[in-house]
């Protein structure tokens, strides 16, 4: 059984203690096994540990803001693994309303695009698994950009970024009653709303990443890496 397979078998079982837990992969190039997603690890049990041990996880970026990540750090998954904090809010404050807030994540979130590539081009492929609080809004967001720079269609990159409400038993019966960010369901016109920000003011993907430090020659590393 190969890497991927295993990674892939893991991944639907999901990792003990930690919400939201998947694959990136499978969609554009991006190949399965290289790139995890998931909610913050501060409950992560011993088995869930383990399970990111036997998927060759060797780098958790945190994306929370400063005082998230202070309030409950994450429990580290063993030696070996490297932990990188690059938050897309420093402070914790952003905007109630999603439609606001996602253009304002697509606008601060390309610094941390760039880290999680760097890792990934650091650990020559080596998976890497990126969350923040519940793995859906500021992950989703800069998954979205990595699944989009690997050649992922609008339609796969939607359905990848929804999958979050099933993960997360959200509803539109929770929206409702909803009041945190971390309780409310995400929408395809909210993603669309943060890669219709960095379109209409990079142009494209590529260009969004450039501006943000990137260089040309980074992109095309992480492009044959990660197919």
């Amino acid at each position: 059984m190969t890497q991927n397979e295993v990674g892939a078998g893991l991944a639907l079982d999901g990792v003990a203690g930690v919400r939201n837990f998947r694959d990136a992969g499978g969609v554009g190039s991006l190949r399965h096994g290289v790139l995890y997603r998931s909610g913050a690890l501060h409950e992560l049990l011993p088995e869930g540990a383990q399970s990111l041990r036997r998927l060759g996880v060797r780098t958790v970026v945190d994306l929370r803001s400063v005082p998230e990540a202070a309030d409950r750090p994450d429990i580290r998954p063993g030696e070996g693994v490297e932990h990188v904090h690059a938050p897309v809010f420093i402070e914790q404050r952003w905007p109630n309303d999603q439609d606001e807030l996602y253009p304002l994540m697509a606008e601060y979130a390309g610094r941390s695009v760039v880290v999680v590539a760097r890792r990934l081009l650091a650990t020559d492929g080596a998976p890497v698994l990126v969350h923040c609080a519940s793995g859906k809004d500021r992950t989703g967001v800069v998954v979205a950009v990595l699944q989009s720079l690997l050649g992922g269609s609008e339609a796969e990159i939607t359905a990848d970024f929804l999958r979050s409400n099933t993960e997360l038993g959200l509803t539109a019966s929770v929206a409702a009653s909803a009041t945190a960010h971390g309780t409310r369901p995400v929408a395809a016109g909210h993603l669309l709303g943060a890669i219709g920000w960095i379109r209409s003011h990079h142009g494209s993907i590529s260009a969004y990443l450039l501006a943000h430090g990137a260089t040309e020659s980074e992109l095309a590393a992480l492009r044959a890496l990660l197919s």
